[in-house]
């Protein structure tokens, strides 16, 4: 009988230990594993069998100082590694605990239900975390397998490095392999694990746990020093040490959905126990890229009331830091002063977001100045691209071929409008808008397109490329990996992957299961 997911043949192994490791690997030391057991619990991975490479990340490899054969060397054995038979020395493989909200209601205790961290790599962009997804079942699976398909790795893995081209604020994908497991989900599917990098997967949800599901305070706190100490070294000595992180932590949420937004990236779903408290785009599954634009668009069919819409991400957001600061309360004490102080710190999201986001879209339109109408003005071209569902990506694209030129028609982004005239009363007011400051459209162009991408990881790119892997073809992965790298270079030869998604992709679904 061939093995399952679920079938004795997926049971826990002693991993094989390999000495020899790549640079940078720490042995015999992990930040998190210090935090003692009430955190996590220590356990080997459930190899996945007849693994075979899928893709790699030569971007991720430097990031951490690897080579770029790191995968190929017959020494460190990495192939193993990633598919749970092997383990470099010293590394105590672990899954964290963690609760959290999920679509809006309390869940209580999650976890890493599916993942593993091996442990810490030192690298010249400071101290990484590497971890497993796919690895198997943990003690906080529930009732899941603890597996993850090819499908959803792939867009796992090409996301997680192409949102790091864009300039986003990710988890990173080192590597992935696949594995002939059957894994059960809509259908029968294919088993595989990605390699993922981070400085911490820490989220919303582990302080969550603590606050509420183990209610312990001292657990609690301990927590919010280590995240002190190894992620905000500059809020050491703070008055409120919780009140401090809070803080922190709303602005670089703020400065994460801004980015988000200004990209067209719908995440799909932004449970608590899904957000970054360092301000990273964390889990993909059922994400998407805006088509036409549609503030109202809802990227996962798993959403049916609409939560985590485009538009609603903002908002989302800030609901998800509140609940991060009720469980934070604890350590503030529960008085009416401490709620206010908890709230308070929260403020700067409500600032800081509109600012990051407007100063973002006058990026995409090629504003060097600041006017008052800035605002009204790229609102009204959102209005109009959602009147006529114009394509986001190629749109903004296409705007940095405008002309200033009196009598200039701008063909180009016009003919993306279904209403001629409603454009080109908008078009007026942005060409005067450009004189008033001066603009040359040359130098315009060039701002426009590094602040625009040609290249998003539209739902059908990733379709494509899963499709042919699933039938063991893994070029489309690869070579869609090379075009993602370089998403505002023109890449004439790869044109097809600029282009518009085909008629009936709109039909592709992607949901929590992805």
């Amino acid at each position: 009988m061939a093995p399952t997911a679920s079938s004795p043949a997926a049971a826990p192994e002693p991993p094989t230990v390999v000495d020899d490791a790549p640079p940078g690997v720490v042995h015999d030391r992990h930040r998190f594993a210090s935090l003692g057991e009430r955190f996590s619990t220590r356990l080997a991975g459930m190899p996945v069998p007849q693994a075979h490479w899928v893709a790699v990340s030569d971007d991720c490899a430097e990031l951490l100082g690897w080579p770029a054969d790191w995968w190929q060397r017959p020494e460190w054995r990495a192939l193993d590694v990633l598919r749970g038979a092997a383990a470099w020395s010293g590394m105590p493989t672990l899954a964290t605990v963690y609760s959290g909200h999920q679509f809006g209601v309390w869940a209580g205790q999650l976890g890493d239900g599916r993942a593993l961290l091996l442990g810490d790599v030192q690298t010249p962009a400071g101290p990484m975390e590497l971890q497993l997804k796919g690895a198997g079942r943990t003690p906080y699976s529930r009732m899941g397998d603890g597996r993850a398909v090819l499908r959803s790795t792939v867009r796992e893995f090409l996301c997680s490095e192409a949102m790091a081209a864009l300039g986003v604020p990710t988890t990173r994908a080192l590597g992935m392999v696949g594995s002939p497991l059957p894994v059960r989900r809509e259908t029968v599917e294919t088993a595989a694990v990605v390699a993922r990098v981070a400085p911490s997967f820490l989220r919303f949800g582990h302080f969550e746990h603590f606050a509420h599901t183990a209610a312990d305070v001292e657990a609690l706190r301990r927590l919010v020093d280590f995240t002190i100490e190894h992620h905000f070294p500059e809020l050491a000595g703070a008055p409120v040490p919780a009140v401090a992180l809070l803080e922190q932590v709303a602005l670089r949420t703020a400065a994460l959905v801004a980015h988000w937004q200004a990209v067209g990236f719908c995440h799909g779903v932004m449970n608590t126990d899904n957000l970054s408290i360092l301000g990273l785009t964390i889990d993909y599954g059922p994400f998407g890229f805006l088509d036409a634009y549609d503030p109202g668009h809802i990227c996962n069919h798993s959403d049916d009331r609409g939560r985590y819409a485009y538009g609603r991400q903002p908002n989302v957001a800030f609901w998800n830091l509140h609940a991060l600061a009720q469980a934070l309360l604890p350590l503030v004490g529960r008085t009416d002063e401490a709620t206010e102080q908890l709230l308070e710190a929260l403020e700067p999201y409500r600032s800081a977001l509109p600012l990051a986001l407007l100063q973002r879209m006058r990026a995409k339109v090629g504003l060097a100045t600041e006017q008052e109408g800035d605002a009204a003005l790229i609102e009204a071209l959102l209005d109009r691209m959602a009147a006529d569902r114009a394509d986001f990506t190629i749109t903004f694209r296409r705007l940095s071929q405008f002309s200033t030129a009196p009598g200039a028609a701008n063909e180009a982004v016009r003919d993306l409008f279904i209403d001629r005239e409603a454009f080109d009363a908008w078009a007026q007011r942005y060409a005067e808008r450009l004189r008033a400051e001066g603009s040359d459209d040359a130098q315009r162009a060039l701002r426009m397109n590094a602040a625009n991408p040609k290249f998003v990881l539209r739902n059908h790119l990733a379709q494509n490329a899963i499709e042919a892997a699933q039938q063991g073809d893994f070029s489309e992965v690869r070579q869609l990996l090379k075009v993602l790298r370089h998403p505002f270079d023109e890449q004439p030869e790869h044109a097809r992957y600029a282009g518009f998604p085909p008629e009936g992709s709109h039909l592709i679904e992607v949901s929590c299961s992805s």
